[in-house]
């Protein structure tokens, strides 16, 4: 096994943020630890949780991410948490920083791409993004189409 297949295999299950890319312009992305409990995980490696709705806030020189849906383990009693629960990103204090600064300076948002496994610790791929206005919506659908269209033709041939 070759170490890109050995790496996606540890990556599995992958969660993907399929309504960030329509809503938000991404103009950068890092990789960021997330504090989870033991339940938490197990219900995460179901493919139960919903990142579509969380995003970063900042506090008290810490990131946060919040309306993240992961349910209750099934088999976990006692030892389950809120599902909507705020949970710590595990972020270098510089890297905070900059998002912070960036977040605050000109009015955009930190929101999460993606969540996934690495080596079994869970990583949550953040993006500083842009709204998108409706035109910017539209246009990107109008360009999809097009190279939807070209595909076609040029499959066919």
């Amino acid at each position: 096994m070759k170490a890109a297949e050995a790496e996606r295999a540890h990556r599995s299950p992958t969660l993907e943020n399929r309504r960030a890319r329509h809503e938000y312009e991404i103009l950068e992305s890092l990789e960021a630890g997330i504090a989870l409990s033991g339940t938490e995980v197990k219900s995460i490696r179901e493919g139960g949780a919903s990142i579509s709705e969380a995003y970063a806030r900042f506090r008290n020189g810490e990131a946060w991410l919040v309306g993240m849906h992961i349910p209750p383990y099934k088999q976990g009693s006692f030892s389950n948490v809120d599902p909507g629960r705020a949970r710590k990103l595990l972020l270098h204090r510089e890297q905070i920083t900059y998002l912070r600064s960036r977040v605050e300076e000109r009015g955009l948002t930190v929101v999460p791409l993606r969540l996934y496994f690495t080596r079994g610790m869970a990583k949550v791929q953040l993006g500083l993004a842009r709204g998108k206005k409706l035109w910017d919506k539209r246009a990107d659908i109008a360009k999809r189409d097009v190279e939807r269209e070209i595909a076609r033709h040029t499959g066919s041939r």
